[in-house]
């Protein structure tokens, strides 16, 4: 049996991804809109008032195309926790006008393939930065849920360590080369949600998204090892966005 990557798990994530039911939305009289959006604006102050206090974090985005029109991103410390929130989110009278388009459960997660240094890496204080991350408020969202191949010849997990980690070394080299103009949340999803991570890239300039992804099918990681679900591309929305977006 070949040697399994160890693994940091950090704060727990859902991707919820919610459509309009834009119909709905306007034929209701403007008392109730306002209800609702009273309802929202509270809970976007609940959980903004949660990642000041760095128990947690969340970003929403509205979605381009088809798949969605919003999506929160929760980063909590349990699972209950993204279960209470989930379920206190549908009891509103705003979510009566959503429609559930996708989800995905995970967990913040650093291997061990580039690990350096010893100690407790818990009791560093930049490992820990990026395992229960403040999520970036950048214009843009970029999230695709991904596999490693296990097929024939081309199975990942049949590799050795050594040539598992000489792999993921030059794949991470390309991820660097994008310092300071995408930030990068791999999650873990193994056994938690029907791929086997969730990749969360956030910039300022959608093009970057492109780009890294583009360069990085050319690396042996992706190009051999690589499966992709779909992608979801979006753009930041604070309270008033959100409110005009909403708006009829």
């Amino acid at each position: 049996m070949n040697e399994a990557a160890l693994t940091l798990e950090g704060w727990y994530a859902l991707h919820d991804f919610r459509t309009m039911d834009w119909t709905a939305w306007k034929e209701t009289d403007d008392e109730e809109r306002a209800g609702a959006l009273e309802e929202l604006h509270n809970f976007l102050q609940e959980w903004d008032l949660l990642e000041q206090s760095k128990t947690g974090s969340t970003a929403v985005y509205s979605i381009i195309g088809q798949k969605a029109d919003f999506v929160f991103m929760h980063l909590r410390e349990s699972l209950e926790e993204l279960n209470a929130l989930e379920n206190a989110f549908n009891k509103t009278t705003f979510a009566e006008y959503t429609k559930k388009a996708y989800s995905y459960v995970s967990v913040v997660e650093l291997s061990n393939y580039l690990a350096s240094g010893g100690g407790d890496p818990k009791d560093n204080p930049e490992i820990m930065a990026r395992l229960q991350p403040i999520l970036p408020k950048s214009k843009h969202i970029c999230f695709y849920p991904m596999n490693k191949k296990r097929d024939l010849s081309d199975n990942w997990y049949m590799l050795s360590m050594d040539e598992r980690r000489a792999m993921m070394r030059s794949h991470g080299l390309i991820g660097r080369s994008y310092a300071g103009k995408v930030k990068q949340i791999i999650s873990g999803s193994v056994g938690l949600d029907d791929w086997e991570w969730g990749v969360t890239l956030f910039s300022d300039d959608p093009l970057h998204f492109k780009k890294l992804v583009y360069e990085m099918r050319f690396d042996e990681v992706s190009a051999r090892y690589g499966e992709f679900g779909s992608f979801y591309v979006g753009n930041l929305l604070n309270e008033q966005l959100f409110e005009d977006m909403l708006k009829i």
